[in-house]
């Protein structure tokens, strides 16, 4: 134990090391677990919960219940509530589907004869620890918004429906899913429908990149030799017309320049204003303004115009003007 935590250490203070050279990435989803603890070293939460975690060697690590007011939601699950998991928020099983090895065997096939598979399933960047019963319990389910769902477990905000197979993020976490989901869906080149680009992009503008999220980037990349793009922003992501395909840009020079977010939404309304010609633009609540840098990226999010802004009527003349 005492060498296990050493080992742990160390390596925790390598992948902080400003000048240190990135190690040879994991190979496999067993390796990339082993190193995911150092990278929560300090911040020590699960994704979902945000329950305090104690670390007992290894991946391997205890949430606090009374930390988060975690219920557990079925006893015969009480082993898994009990431990801390390594979710893949892109889930196993999603990626799977679109590899050919999967339609012959499955995950195992996948892992034994796979090596985008195997890729796939030790990224880092797609991987979080979460209280095992709500990592069992969200399955291979997609992210959606759920009105209607009820808490499952105590006071954790996360809402799970088995019905509709869907499952709600708490807020401060929903733009950390939308970027894992670019750079995943992008970097191994998999298809993300329309419907889930709408809300990945509108969960991308209500939920900025946050400070630890920068961090938790910059330890990865350490280790695998590559970072989030979308978190970095050196990348942006469209909306592609054409319906499933993912469609990444790399961005340009004018895309890494300060954008002008001029543009209002109302994350309740779902309707988005303009500065001029919008009376509603500075009735909003200040905690219910999401900001766009343009109309495009405001629709792109499954936003529409407020209906009261004025119609704005070109002139001939105007055009034609000196």
């Amino acid at each position: 134990m005492y060498i296990s935590r050493l080992l742990l250490a160390i390596l925790f203070i390598y992948l902080l090391a400003p000048d240190s050279v990135a190690i040879a990435a994991p190979k496999t989803f067993s390796q990339a677990k082993q190193l995911m603890p150092s990278v929560y070293g300090d911040v020590p939460e699960t994704f979902y919960c945000g329950c305090a975690i104690t670390w007992t060697g290894g991946p391997s690590g205890r949430p606090d219940h009374p930390s988060c007011g975690y219920e557990v939601r079925k006893q015969t699950q009480l082993v898994r509530a009990e431990r801390i998991e390594w979710e893949h928020v892109v889930a196993a099983h999603t990626f799977g589907q679109q590899r050919p090895c999967w339609r012959t065997g499955g995950r195992d096939n996948c892992t034994a004869n796979d090596s985008l598979f195997k890729a796939m399933e030790a990224d880092m960047h797609n991987l979080v620890p979460a209280v095992g019963e709500v990592n069992g319990d969200r399955s291979n389910f997609r992210f959606g918004v759920l009105p209607s769902t009820p808490y499952r477990h105590g006071q954790c905000p996360v809402k799970i429906d088995f019905q509709q197979r869907a499952i709600e993020p708490r807020p401060e976490i929903r733009g950390d899913i939308a970027r894992i989901n670019f750079y995943m869906y992008d970097h191994y080149g998999l298809k993300l429908s329309r419907q889930q680009q709408q809300l990945f992009l509108a969960w991308h503008h209500e939920d900025p990149v946050s400070k630890w999220e920068l961090t938790r980037n910059d330890r990865i990349a350490r280790a695998m030799g590559r970072s989030n793009p979308y978190v970095t922003g050196l990348k942006q992501w469209h909306l592609n017309k054409g319906g499933t395909a993912a469609a990444p840009r790399v961005a340009s020079m004018v895309d890494t320049e300060p954008v002008s977010e001029n543009i209002r939404g109302n994350r309740n309304s779902r309707v988005y204003h303009l500065p001029v010609g919008c009376p509603s633009y500075n009735a909003i609540k200040t905690n219910n303004i999401v900001k766009f840098g343009s109309e495009q990226q405001a629709t792109d999010a499954g936003y529409r115009k407020a209906r009261n802004c004025e119609q704005r009527e070109v002139n001939i003349c105007d055009i034609l003007a000196p």
